[in-house]
């Protein structure tokens, strides 16, 4: 029976070290994807190094590509989950709708529709939010920026109103085409998007 007992945990402790650790994934385009900056100088980078200091055992995966709409994003979102079976996504699409005039309505329907099968995998979402110049017109730029407001609370899911507060208009944080974070920026851009991450990866260990 001892020898038994022995066996078991001996397999248990074997499958326990080849567990594989839980997967933050962020789903963005360029504002996550590191452009025009050194991929380790990243808010995607920095988070991983907060999480092991915070003491969570997730692997941060960035699954961010550089002038991804929210229309690409409902094309990759399920080979996206089968590869990574992320326990948390970071959603931080929709600027490039904005700044391509596209219809608001089509992106909270693309967005909405990420985060649907994001929870049907039985992945938790958190949404970034982004606001656009208001050059584009008040009528567009209040629709647009109604667009995250409207998911997070029909799909019951955290956000962030602003993901660039802070940072947008601040020449001294954006890189010279006066839209991109430069390195500098990259802390505050996590800082804004910590207390919902943290806040969601907690309930989780429950």
């Amino acid at each position: 029976m001892l020898k038994i007992l022995a066996l078991l945990v001996i397999v248990l402790a074997a499958d326990a070290e080849s567990a594989e650790p839980p997967t933050a994934l962020i789903f963005g385009d360029s504002l996550s994807a590191g452009f025009g900056i050194e991929i380790d100088q990243s808010w995607t980078t920095l988070l991983q190094a907060r999480l092991e200091n915070q003491g969570y055992e997730h692997r941060v995966v960035n699954a961010s590509i550089s002038g991804e709409t929210t229309a690409g994003g409902v094309t990759r979102i399920n080979s996206t989950l089968a590869t990574f079976s992320p326990e948390l996504i970071i959603l931080e699409l929709g600027a490039n709708d904005g700044l391509r005039g596209l219809p608001p309505a089509q992106m909270k329907d693309n967005l909405a529709e990420i985060v649907t099968r994001a929870q049907a995998f039985g992945t938790a979402v958190v949404l970034l939010g982004i606001r656009i110049p208001t050059n584009y017109g008040m009528r567009y730029t209040t629709a647009f920026e109604n667009v995250f407001r409207q998911v997070a609370e029909e799909r019951d899911i955290p956000w962030v109103e602003f993901f660039m507060e802070g940072v947008a208009l601040n020449d001294e944080l954006l890189q010279s085409d006066r839209i991109h974070p430069n390195s500098a920026a990259q802390i505050i851009l996590l800082d804004n998007a910590w207390p919902i991450i943290s806040a969601t990866l907690s309930a989780t260990r429950k």
